[in-house]
């Protein structure tokens, strides 16, 4: 099983966590966002692509999207 997870960080604190891995016939993307109201992360998804491609893809625009609102990926 592969497996890929990334972070966004803004002003030192965690934004968002990103995972991306296979699943038994399609790869997985499940997100841990910050909520906008406070209390924590709150978890998103899974949402599922019929390929690697697609959501490797989906993983970054959703980063790219992030680093224009001013976050640090790693």
């Amino acid at each position: 099983m592969s497996e890929l997870v990334r972070e966004a960080t803004r002003e030192g604190r965690r934004v968002a966590i990103l995972r991306c891995y296979d699943g038994v016939a399609e790869t997985i993307v499940e997100a841990e966002v910050t909520s906008v109201r406070g209390g924590g992360m709150v978890r998103r998804g899974p949402y599922r692509f019929r390929t690697a491609t697609e959501a490797f893809r989906f993983v970054q625009e959703a980063l790219l999207a992030l680093q224009y609102l001013g976050c640090q990926v790693g």
